[in-house]
C-alpha cells in the first residue's frame, strides 16, 4: 500500500511539489512490482547471439525498440552531469512545483456524471442535517 503522497510533517503540512514526486517515486515502485515480461521478444537471444560477448547493445535496434517500456521519470534526470549543468542543473522539486503550476493552470477536470453528482448531494445532505449543519 502506498499511501501519503504529498504529506509533511507527518500529515500534518500538504505540499503539491511533494505529492508531484510522491507520485513518479509510487508510479516508478508499480512499474517495478509490475515486473518484466519473460519471453523471446524480452530475452533477445537472437541479438544476444548477433552481437556476441563484447559488442555494443546499446546501439542495436532491439535495445532503441524496448528501452522505453522501462521506467520513464518525468522528474529524475537520468543524463550525464554535464548534460544536466547545461540544462542549468535544475532541482527535482523545481520541476515538481513546475509541474504543479502548469497542472492548476491548464487542467479541466471532466464534469462527474448527472446521477453521480445527485449521489453525493445526497450523501452530502444528509451527512449535514445529521450534523446539525443545514
Amino acid at each position: 500500500m502506498i499511501y501519503g503522497l504529498g504529506m509533511l510533517e507527518s500529515g500534518l503540512t500538504f505540499d503539491f511539489g511533494q505529492l508531484v514526486m510522491d507520485s513518479e517515486f509510487a508510479r516508478m515502485i508499480k512499474h517495478t512490482i509490475k515486473g518484466m515480461p519473460v519471453n523471446d521478444e524480452t530475452l533477445a537471444l537472437e541479438v544476444i547471439r548477433e552481437i556476441g560477448p563484447s559488442g555494443n547493445f546499446l546501439c542495436h535496434q532491439h535495445t532503441l525498440q524496448h528501452m522505453r517500456a522501462q521506467s520513464q521519470p518525468e522528474l529524475i534526470n537520468r543524463s550525464m552531469r554535464e548534460s544536466w549543468e547545461q540544462k542549468g542543473s535544475p532541482r527535482v522539486y523545481q520541476k515538481a512545483v513546475e509541474k504543479v503550476r502548469h497542472i492548476l493552470e491548464t487542467h479541466k477536470p471532466e464534469p462527474l456524471p448527472r446521477d453521480v453528482r445527485a449521489r453525493i448531494r445526497s450523501i452530502v445532505v444528509v451527512t449535514e442535517k445529521e450534523m446539525g449543519i443545514l
